[in-house]
């Protein structure tokens, strides 16, 4: 297993670059693409628009030395420059090509390029070119990954929270996503199952603290929300997820499903734990189940820009047939969350609709494999990004565990 990743850094810039728009200057943009062993070329980077200007100079980008040259230093990197219009008929104003070998040079007289239109150059005797474009700066570092952390001794901590407000339905009737149905497994406890045997590989000793929200509890009828599953406050902990599904069929029995849901006071609660250990040592994961509406949009958005700068993560899983337009702005993919016009850090949430996973019946999981990968699809990049920002590297993995009396002798 390759561990780090070979990351380049780097930055460009061109000069006198040929007049496309009628009015105005061009607004280019650069496209790369890295050569295939067959010739063809796929493309690997597109470049931001810079607009109004022939002479733009480029923010720099990041890009795994696999995506640039797929580890041969010497094979052809073609890029394309364009001036972006808006009815996306950019015009092609050249190209040139390099290679990583070239590039790794850095700021030098070799890694400026003229930019050659073919067309031009077959018409215009007199053609020189259609601009150049400067390399200004070039560097490149090792990345660590997950699994670096992983093995270094880095420990995953999982608290589960499932919704238990009244916009789930009654438990006793058959349309409620928490129905307590004895012959099958309802929607929550499908989307436990599923999601948490994919979780627990992670989780070191596989005890998790589960909660509930939402509902009124006994003996006096407050409302909580964040009660433990198993009812002990102070060791909220399910063996595993057997233990969790148990506990949350017993409070099933026990708790009146209410309101408001309220998402804040869960992920505040994980955000206390994780704000006590900061040193990379340890990394919090919370997953919610739940149907998908929510009352405190303006709170929660505020605790996960506050959670974005722990080392910690959400996964949204909603169950039913709702629309999740809410759950889906708290992920975060499209438009960073924000609260009181500060930007989260970084994206922390994920949401996965369980109903894009199941058959039709609504009672199997058609993909485990598929639900896997996308639940945990950002952890990773997640994980690795709270740890380049706090400049935390992962500790060497101990050696290989020999039993004893299995020392190697050195032959004399």
């Amino acid at each position: 297993m390759q561990t780090s990743i070979d990351v380049a850094t780097m930055q460009f810039c061109a000069n006198k670059l040929d007049k496309k728009d009628f009015f105005g200057k061009s607004d280019p943009f650069m496209v790369f693409y890295r050569s295939n062993e067959d010739g063809t070329f796929t493309i690997c980077h597109k470049t931001e628009v810079v607009k109004n200007t022939l002479n733009p100079v480029w923010q720099s980008f990041t890009i795994p030395v696999r995506a640039l040259c797929n580890g041969d230093y010497d094979r052809t990197i073609k890029v394309e420059v364009y001036d972006w219009d808006r009815d996306g008929s950019h015009d092609f104003i050249g190209e040139f090509t390099t290679s990583y070998r070239e590039l790794a040079r850095g700021q030098s007289q070799f890694n400026v390029y003229e930019v050659i239109n073919p067309k031009k150059k077959m018409k215009k005797k007199k053609y020189v070119n259609s601009g150049t474009v400067t390399l200004l700066s070039f560097s490149v570092e090792s990345e660590s990954t997950f699994l670096d952390y992983i093995k270094g001794g880095t420990q995953i901590n999982f608290t589960v929270a499932i919704d238990f407000t009244a916009s789930n339905g009654n438990p006793s009737q058959s349309t409620s996503l928490h129905y307590m149905n004895p012959y099958q497994m309802n929607a929550y406890a499908m989307a436990l199952k599923a999601v948490g045997e994919i979780i627990q590989d992670y989780d070191s000793d596989k005890m998790f603290p589960a909660l509930g929200f939402g509902a009124k509890l006994p003996p006096d009828g407050r409302v909580s929300h964040e009660f433990p599953l198993n009812g002990n406050m102070e060791n909220p902990y399910c063996n595993g997820i057997e233990g969790i599904l148990e506990a949350y069929h017993q409070s099933l029995k026990t708790v009146q499903l209410y309101g408001p849901t309220n998402f804040a006071p869960i992920i505040n609660h994980v955000a206390r734990y994780a704000a006590a250990v900061q040193d990379g040592s340890q990394y919090f994961v919370l997953l919610i189940i739940t149907d998908g509406v929510i009352s405190d949009m303006a709170q929660t958005k505020e605790a996960i820009v506050n959670g974005a700068k722990l080392p910690m993560s959400i996964i949204i899983v909603g169950v039913g047939q709702a629309e999740f337009d809410a759950m889906v702005e708290l992920d975060g993919d499209d438009i960073r969350v924000s609260s009181r016009g500060k930007l989260a850090e970084r994206d922390i949430v994920q949401f996965v609709p369980f109903r894009d996973y199941m058959d039709r019946t609504g009672n199997h999981v058609l993909s485990m494999a598929r639900l896997a990968k996308d639940v945990l699809a950002e952890i990773p990049d997640q994980f690795i990004s709270y740890m380049k920002s706090r400049g935390i590297k992962p500790n060497p993995a101990p050696p290989p565990y020999t039993p004893p009396g299995h020392t190697h002798h050195t032959q004399i």
